[in-house]
């Protein structure tokens, strides 16, 4: 039987949050707008009823992440998480170590949790300096007493200038916490803090640096996210992958394609990192929204700039959400891939 495709659904019920991190794109965009919490509980039940629909329909099955802020700080999480297990549902959680306690981790385990993303942003110093003070020894306590409820741990980093030196230390103490799953991200900057972004050559050596890293715990437990599509183009030019001749993608961005972000107001984003509109769940089916004008701009990979003429155009693009972010478009060159001009 032909295994079904993914469809990954992050559901940001809140912009409530014990953090103000210096990257978060929630704080930046407080500036113009903070999105309110709009939804009832019985509206959240019909987003997950019209999820289910357009995964019956496409043929795919659904990876819902709910995140925020801290999802665990709205009142009506715990009845979603409920009606998610009614509909037989699992789900995982994007949040913060603040609001766990062994009782916490058992109802989440006893609903479907099947894993717990948080973030560490580089050593104790440099993470607390970017998230808030105590929040490193908050994630790594958390760490133990997720693991111990037996949900999956995640830690994603967001990489920038200010942290990239402490990732491959980071890399090391992730694995001795028996973390299951690392991965990074890149900073999507703004007009305003561009300086915050790493140089293209220094971001390729960084790649190279960490994929040593990788390949010397290959034997580990902890699982590695290439969630980085440029890696891509550096095993490309190492010899370790040959891009198919095919022409339909593969892998890469996944904006437009096989992911979009659910707003607490019922907004749908093509993507978190950038603002980018697509509908409403309140007023359109989720099949509306996919198939619609506005989600299927993003799928015009052959316009975007500098992967257009590429041979891995259909395995990587980037990331064109610090395009919108460096350049205030999505369609622009990806800022800090090294092979272009």
């Amino acid at each position: 039987m032909k295994e079904k495709r993914g469809f990954g659904f992050q559901w940001h019920l809140t912009e409530r949050c014990d953090q103000k991190c210096k990257h978060c794109y929630s704080v930046a965009e407080q500036k113009n707008h903070l999105v309110k919490e709009a939804l009832s509980v019985k509206q959240c039940f019909k987003i997950v009823d019209k999820i289910l629909m357009f995964c019956k329909k496409t043929k795919c099955y659904p990876g819902i992440n709910i995140s925020g802020g801290d999802p665990l700080l709205v009142d009506y999480f715990w009845d979603i998480a409920e009606y998610l297990k009614k509909k037989g549902l699992k789900f995982s959680i994007l949040g913060n170590p603040f609001h766990l306690d062994k009782a916490t981790c058992d109802r989440l385990v006893n609903l479907g949790c099947e894993s717990y993303q948080m973030s560490l942003d580089g050593l104790a110093k440099t993470h607390d300096l970017i998230r808030k003070r105590g929040s490193f020894r908050a994630t790594i306590d958390a760490i133990e007493l997720l693991k111990s409820a037996g949900i999956r741990v995640a830690i994603m980093n967001t990489i920038s200038a200010i942290n990239f030196s402490e990732l491959n230390k980071l890399i090391w103490l992730v694995t001795d916490l028996r973390v299951d799953l690392f991965g990074f991200a890149r900073y999507c900057p703004t007009s305003s803090n561009l300086l915050n972004m790493i140089r293209p050559p220094d971001y390729r050596n960084l790649l190279e640096e960490v994929w040593e890293t990788y390949s010397s715990l290959s034997d580990n437990k902890t699982i590695f996210s290439l969630k980085e599509h440029l890696f891509k183009l550096l095993l490309y030019e190492k010899g370790l992958f040959k891009p198919s001749s095919k022409q339909i993608v593969v892998d890469g961005c996944g904006c437009g394609i096989r992911h979009c972000a659910i707003l607490p107001d019922g907004q749908v984003f093509a993507c978190r990192r950038f603002v980018s509109p697509v509908g409403n769940l309140n007023t359109s089916t989720m099949e509306e929204i996919f198939f619609g004008d506005e989600m299927a701009k993003y799928r015009q990979i052959e316009t975007l700039e500098g992967c257009k003429d590429c041979k891995l155009l259909y395995c990587c693009r980037g990331c064109h959400a610090t395009s919108y972010g460096a350049f205030g478009s999505f369609f622009a060159k990806d800022p800090q891939c090294w092979k272009l001009p």
